[in-house]
């Protein structure tokens, strides 16, 4: 028998040379097989087993006693609650593997055959995790794996079908028809292919979906709790297709490839329909569309979903309800500023009061709110539509941004005549936002007398209730990151990112930071006397109000987020 193994054993390798060594085939057998395998380009084990010559349960237990590695009874898992969206639907069935979970950057993959190297190279590749192998019975696997691909196809069926269909207009039809775009037939996969992205970006609970080509590939990219991933990589072949159908949708000009365009799109289901902003931009090798998916839920969560701490909420609502006066919102790109705006507008938003809004664009749609959209080109913008506004009637008014003095004059014009005037402005703090102003060129006086309330703010990743678990970390680095002697106590204790099945690595969905500053008597005075910025944050402090690195460190004594994430959003 060992002169037998020994001699072909030379040309056998993973799963075959184990089985010949273990004595569950012989050595002419294997070779044969693995040639059938080849000959068939299909897997080996798919060949020992289609044979019956090693049965799926014997043959886990041989490669897991071999490997050390752990064995899963595929049966007994739900496949329903498995995770979605980790590895590429055609990657799993291309390797037969199933993703189980993720455990920080560790991600758990059930297959038959743990001697794949390429498989685990493709998966790290494409998931930017380090895959590790859970032993699995090959026909269960399949079972599994026939249940994704159908459930796949199913959903794919649904979303091509009449319950799911882009807003067209006949114009636009018009327009694709005129302009020679492919035939319907040529188009059907690319309609397919931007509907399923749209789809798996909702569901997923994605902010935005990044189309980007490249001199050799072609990538998507979704940023799901502010983190951009990488979800697929198309072929490179249908950039332009792609891009012609999302223009056509979008009511942007498909001819047109040499200037950035903007544009809106609208999908139905059934009754519902969401909104999604279109933004083009000519690049080296083509145009990159990026698509931001607008929610109108996000403006009627209510305050409390928002994040803001009591005194912070009673702050803010005490400020919106004074009969005129400005309040400002404050942060970069991305920290949440337009759904703080859109909530407060919510709760003024009474058969009463008369509510216009100037925005570049308007992102949310309210019913009872008089929306208007910035347009350069026409000579509509954000001071003309201001000055508009004030012939209007109005009661409150809100300013997608003050970017200049003309705009910010006739806001202040406007808070002093008996009107609420909100509005953002890009500013690190809420301090540092009153003397942007002054260096704007408006008189103290008038900020002094008009601005009632600045909340600055940004966004935190919050931690997942299911897998977070308590962290340790030396007393200094709590110190250096702003926590006083006195907190550090054992009432309490931070938390750490772990990772599981039901969310991004460790975090599920995001909670606001905010530093809410009422302008009090004591700041008017120093606005008056041109003081900084430092002596307004000093004052706001004796006065109680928190800074944002303050207000995060508070969230991670509550256990919302994680003392990394608040040094990452807060960096000072």
């Amino acid at each position: 028998m060992d002169t037998l193994a020994e001699a072909p054993n030379t040309t056998l390798s993973g799963v075959a040379r184990v089985l010949v060594n273990a004595g569950k085939l012989n050595a002419k057998t294997a070779e044969d097989l693995a040639k059938q395998a080849k000959e068939k380009r299909s897997s080996f084990i798919s060949a020992v087993i289609a044979a019956g010559a090693v049965s799926p349960s014997d043959l886990a237990h041989t490669l897991c006693t071999a490997f050390s590695l752990p064995l899963l009874d595929l049966s007994a898992v739900d496949a329903q609650r498995l995770p979605k969206g980790v590895i590429d639907a055609k990657l799993s069935a291309q390797y037969q593997v199933v993703p189980l979970g993720k455990r920080g950057s560790r991600l758990f993959i059930a297959g038959a055959d743990p001697t794949d190297q390429e498989a685990l190279e493709r998966i790290k590749f494409a998931t930017q995790l380090t895959p590790e192998w859970v032993l699995v019975e090959h026909d269960k696997l399949l079972k599994v794996l026939e249940g994704i691909g159908a459930s796949a196809s199913e959903a794919l069926e649904n979303i091509v079908g009449g319950d799911f269909e882009f807003d067209v207009s006949e114009e636009d039809t018009a327009a694709q028809e005129s302009a020679d775009v492919t035939a319907d037939v040529e188009d059907a996969p690319v309609v397919r292919f931007l509907q399923k992205m749209l789809i798996d970006a909702i569901n997923m609970r994605a902010s935005d979906l990044h189309f980007e080509p490249y001199e050799l590939n072609y990538r998507v990219r979704f940023r799901v709790d502010g983190e951009l991933r990488e979800i697929t990589q198309p072929p490179i072949a249908i950039k332009d297709k792609l891009a012609s159908r999302i223009k056509v949708i979008s009511r942007l000009d498909i001819a047109e490839k040499r200037v950035p365009q903007d544009g809106r799109m609208k999908l139905k289901f059934g009754n519902k329909a969401i909104d999604f902003r279109v933004s083009t931009l000519p690049t080296l090798f083509g145009e990159k569309i990026v698509i931001r998916i607008l929610d109108p839920s996000s403006a009627k969560l209510g305050i409390e979903a928002l994040g803001y701490e009591k005194a912070e909420k009673d702050r803010l609502m005490a400020a919106i309800q004074r009969p005129y006066g400005m309040v400002l919102v404050t942060g970069p790109t991305g920290s949440g500023k337009t759904v703080s705006l859109y909530t407060c507008l919510n709760i003024l938003n009474q058969p009463g009061v008369n509510i216009s809004t100037v925005e570049d664009p308007a992102e949310i749609n309210l019913p009872g709110i008089n929306q208007v959209n910035v347009n350069d080109k026409a000579g509509l913008t954000f001071a003309s539509a201001l000055k508009a506004f004030l012939r209007q009637d109005p009661d409150v008014i809100m300013v997608g941004e003050i970017r200049d003095l003309e705009t910010a004059d006739i806001a202040i014009k406007a808070a002093q005549t008996g009107h609420m005037v909100m509005s953002t402005l890009h500013t690190n703090d809420a301090p540092t936002t009153l003397t942007r102003l002054r260096n704007m060129g408006v008189a103290p006086f008038n900020i002094a007398s008009s601005v009632i309330l600045i909340t600055a703010q940004r966004l935190a990743r919050r931690l997942c209730e299911n897998c977070k678990q308590p962290a340790t970390y030396p007393r200094e680095a709590m110190l250096k990151a702003g926590f006083k002697e006195t907190e550090l106590d054992n009432s309490w204790k931070p938390y750490r990112a772990v990772g599981c099945s039901s969310c991004n690595n460790g975090y599920k969905g995001r909670v606001g930071i905010y530093q809410v500053m009422p302008i009090t008597e004591e700041i008017q005075r120093i606005i008056l006397a041109d003081g900084s910025a430092m002596d307004i944050a000093a004052q706001a402090q004796k006065e109680g109000v928190r800074d944002l690195r303050q207000a995060g460190l508070h969230k991670v004594k509550l256990g919302v987020t994680t003392l990394d994430e608040v040094i990452s959003v807060t960096n000072e």
